[in-house]
């Protein structure tokens, strides 16, 4: 259908219509409005008089006591009301205001010979319709139309009251034409109400339209196909690389998934240094190929590019049992240089310490390094973490993880285990941080230097990558679109919204 916004017409429509019709019946014709419903119209047959003999010669005794002869008899009950969305006043009838009549309930075809006020939904109403109200009864049109004349009795928002009348009729035959209520209301009108136990034509017409409307949206939505965002492109994407990174990438491609239907993503997390090297040797020629670092390259990879992503979040974290959960920047580095073997010399429990690293290589640990120890760690023999799981430590101990997940099971499952993770997997994992330097793991605090323990993001791909490739597409969508999203709702801080840009730079 072009350019044409047909799904936002719909939607104004289908928003206008309900408010129109709302204000149309309680603000401008249902404002103030009187209603009437006949109840009861039923002939009385012989029947009845032959059960209660005597009875109707009784509704109309003549003056000298002698019985009419009184035939074709019927009972008629009619609901006056206020249907309306404010109260009727006697000023708000039509009828000139010195007159006390307001309405004119008239009964073609049949005489009155008998009336009777009912059920008044306020006893208050007796006042209006009393003896001095000028409520009475008379024919018209030469007495062929009985008609019983009301009095502008004030009615409260959904206040009522009945009549009841005996009618004979005056002329014709079969059945009686229907009783009508004649009148009118300043600024509303009157109008023959029905029964509220069916559903009101007007909200059935409503519902009836929004159907439609909602039925079109959804056929015009089947048979236009959505708008292809700019960014989008199709192909396979193999992304590598930092563990630590991983459920960023991941939530960012299933979003980029859902928007770019021809892209699929295939992942390969095992670390930085794997990551790097496997793109060095299967990049070239294949713009199919991304790689995630935690950190920069250095200087083993030249022909790979890097394109800063974001400034990434990492803490410490502890096993539950340690219960420490601030320490200095001197007490980590002691405690990782070997200095300190115990939690109790750094205000823990009696509890070896157990250092978890991530193995050599690992951008998180190269990470780790530079921002906290600013130097390397003594040389350590390669222990497994499964293999110390589990036995009683009398002394420090260490133990080496492949990835991310494998760090933050170590810490869990240990007692006396410290080690060091990206901050929102770790907080997913519900592992304790701990706080450096009396600052705890923020956003804020790692763009203002505050908080030391922060790294950065790099993509990086063999050259330069094609500007329709889907690699490069990906890339845009992250750094320049709504994939900087996904980043900041893991904590990271897309490079170019810091206020110093540089901070991605390799050397910063």
């Amino acid at each position: 259908m072009g350019d044409f916004p047909v799904e936002i017409v719909l939607a104004v429509i289908g928003i206008v219509v309900p408010i129109g019709a709302f204000l149309w019946e309680f603000v401008f014709v249902g404002r103030k409005r009187l209603g009437y419903r006949v109840q009861m119209d039923t002939p009385v047959t012989g029947e009845v008089e032959s059960v209660f003999p005597g009875v109707l010669p009784q509704l109309r005794p003549s003056l000298d006591g002698a019985s009419p002869d009184l035939k074709d008899l019927s009972v008629v009950l009619v609901r006056i009301e206020n249907s309306g969305a404010t109260t009727i006043d006697t000023h708000d009838y039509k009828a000139p205001d010195p007159a006390r009549i307001g309405l004119h309930l008239r009964f073609p075809q049949r005489l009155v010979i008998g009336m009777a006020v009912t059920e008044l939904s306020d006893p208050g109403l007796a006042d209006s319709l009393d003896g001095d109200s000028g409520i009475a009864v008379r024919e018209d049109m030469a007495g062929h139309i009985g008609v019983i004349d009301l009095p502008k009795v004030p009615l409260n928002r959904g206040e009522h009251y009945k009549i009841l009348a005996i009618l004979q009729r005056s002329e014709g035959a079969g059945e009686y034409p229907v009783p009508v209520l004649t009148g009118g209301i300043k600024g509303g009108r009157v109008l023959e109400t029905r029964s509220q136990t069916g559903i009101p034509r007007m909200m059935l017409g409503l519902t009836i339209f929004l159907v439609l409307v909602i039925a079109i949206q959804l056929v015009v939505a089947a048979v236009e196909p959505s708008p292809t965002p700019l960014e989008c492109a199709s192909g396979k994407l193999t992304v590598i690389g930092s563990s630590a990174f991983a459920p960023v990438i991941q939530e960012a491609a299933g979003q980029y998934e859902k928007r770019c239907t021809g892209a699929e993503f295939v992942f390969g997390f095992e670390s930085t240094e794997r990551g790097l090297d496997r793109l060095a040797e299967e990049g070239k020629d294949n713009p199919g190929l991304l790689a995630i670092s935690d950190g920069p390259k250095g200087s083993g990879y030249p022909a790979l590019v890097q394109r800063p992503l974001a400034l990434s979040l990492f803490s410490m974290i502890v096993n539950k049992d340690v219960g420490v959960r601030s320490l200095t920047q001197t007490q980590i580095q002691d405690l990782y240089q070997g200095r300190v073997g115990n939690w109790r010399d750094v205000g823990g429990p009696d509890l070896p310490v157990v250092l978890v690293n991530r193995i050599p290589g690992s951008g998180t640990r190269n990470t780790f390094e530079r921002r906290l120890l600013g130097a390397g760690q003594p040389d350590r023999p390669h222990v497994s973490c499964t293999a110390i799981k589990g036995t009683v430590l009398s002394d420090a101990a260490h133990c080496d993880v492949q990835v991310t997940t494998d760090m933050q099971k170590a810490v869990g499952e240990i007692p006396g285990a410290i080690g060091y993770s990206e901050s929102s997997e770790a907080i997913d994992a519900g592992l304790p941080t701990v706080a450096i330097n009396g600052v705890a793991a923020g956003r804020d605090a790692a763009i203002s230097r505050t908080y030391p323990f922060w790294g950065v993001e790099y993509a990086y791909s063999y050259g330069e990558l094609p500007g329709d490739s889907l690699a490069a597409a990906f890339l845009h969508y992250l750094v320049d679109q709504t994939g900087k999203d996904v980043l900041r709702a893991h904590g990271n801080a897309p490079c170019g919204e810091l206020p110093d840009p540089a901070r991605c730079l390799p050397d910063s």
